[in-house]
């Protein structure tokens, strides 16, 4: 068994030969797969499923909105929120009802109960962050924020339905930098 070096890390298999005109795409795609798994990990012990919190944070931010507002916000397939909402419902976590203005509407909410579980995410999030970073000193981080950015942007040029928000890749970007 050879010696792992910095050139060779452990979990990293040859480029697929299909993949050799896309080395970065082939990274990429890898590495949203592992942080979702390591995601998945951190967030069973607060009783989530990956993705389930970022439907919770819209609503811990936002506050009662719209179940058609929530879609588009998470930027997910409607039959998957449909499923996140009633296992978060089931749960305790969330309220849905129809909404007021609208009754075809339905308004989905956080619940009181959910307040404990708001700390389980931030602490979930925060030490993903730790196990994701872990390695790479302040300016690393930063650069890897930046060129994250720029690569969502392109990528956001190429899909029909991107979120059109000029501001949310900097001030993502102006965030997490702070917190670095």
């Amino acid at each position: 068994m050879k010696p792992e070096t910095a050139a060779d890390p452990v979990c990293t298999e040859p480029l697929p030969s299909s993949a050799l005109g896309g080395p970065v795409s082939h990274a990429v795609s890898r590495v949203a797969r592992l942080h979702r798994m390591v995601a998945g990990k951190l967030l069973r012990g607060a009783g989530l499923y990956p993705g389930q919190e970022f439907v919770m944070m819209h609503l811990w931010d936002a506050g009662p909105v719209r179940q058609s507002e929530l879609i588009k916000a998470v930027e997910l397939d409607p039959s998957t929120v449909t499923k996140m909402l009633q296992r978060l419902e089931q749960a305790g976590h969330v309220r849905r009802c129809p909404d007021p203005g609208d009754r075809r509407a339905v308004l989905v909410e956080a619940t009181e109960e959910s307040c404990e579980l708001h700390s389980s995410v931030e602490e979930a999030w925060a030490n993903l962050e730790e196990h994701t970073l872990a390695g790479l000193d302040p300016d690393e981080r930063r650069e890897l924020i930046r060129l994250l950015g720029r690569v969502e942007e392109n990528l956001c040029v190429q899909t029909a339905d991107c979120p059109r928000q000029p501001d949310r890749t900097s001030s993502t970007r102006s965030t997490s930098a702070a917190e670095l």
